[in-house]
């Protein structure tokens, strides 16, 4: 009995190791950024996942959107579009 719980001794291991390195941090990634979209309101300055930087004029809960306001005009974007980490780049002060 003592060989069959020291054989998958390596498997589970290997197990916690991909938790707590992959899954565990995209999990807390996840998190973040749906905390993040929950919070957005109009005015703030965001950048989508393509490099679009605008400021945010309207947002729309029926369908998870919002309206962008950019130099070209106002466009709209489904509010996944917008990048977590781009955004809070360009909301930080300039040292």
């Amino acid at each position: 009995m003592g060989e069959g719980i020291g054989s998958f001794l390596p498997l589970i291991l290997m197990f916690a190791v991909v938790y707590f390195f992959m899954i565990a941090p995209q999990m807390k990634r996840a998190k973040r950024e749906k905390k993040f979209i929950a919070e957005l309101k109009r005015g703030d300055k965001v950048v989508t996942k393509s490099g679009l930087h605008g400021k945010i004029a309207e947002l729309n809960d029926k369908d998870n959107s919002c309206v962008i306001e950019t130099l070209a005009g106002k466009l709209k974007f489904d509010r996944s579009a917008i990048s977590l980490e781009m955004s809070s780049k360009a909301n930080k002060p300039a040292k």
